[in-house]
């Protein structure tokens, strides 16, 4: 694409006056780059998968809310981890990670790894045993 084409389409990056680096042919057919303020595809895409992300912290709320899961599950959701990305974080297999998710095996974990999910998490450990959300 030519750089005078480089699409500038307002997008969420608009909002915290970001831009996004792209390459583009400049008018003597060399490749360089050029700032873009968006792409309605690429923005349409994007406003789509953060949807599904809310979607998934807010069913993971309701269903500690329920009972049915751990404050792990929820907060691993906000921050966007998964499950290897959290083990890793806290130094546990996926298995272990999956099954703290169930609220009887997390009320009997101890301080320690609490604290380490806490940690991980950015909050205190008295917000993850009492589900603090903001």
């Amino acid at each position: 694409m030519k750089k005078e084409e480089v699409p500038q389409d307002k997008s969420n990056l608009s909002s915290i006056n970001m831009k996004e680096l792209c390459y583009a042919v400049d008018e003597n057919g060399n490749y360089t780059t050029a700032l873009s303020e968006g792409w309605e595809p690429k923005t349409i895409a994007l406003d789509n998968s953060m949807q599904l992300i809310n979607e998934r912290i807010e069913d993971a709320k309701n269903q500690v809310l329920k009972g049915e899961a751990s404050p792990i599950l929820y907060f691993m959701e906000l921050h966007r981890m998964d499950e290897g990305i959290l083990a890793s974080y806290v130094g546990k297999w996926v298995w272990q990670v999956k099954r703290h998710f169930k609220p009887n095996v997390f009320r009997s974990l101890n301080e320690k790894l609490l604290q380490k999910y806490a940690d991980a998490f950015g909050i205190s450990t008295d917000d993850l045993k009492n589900f603090k959300i903001d």
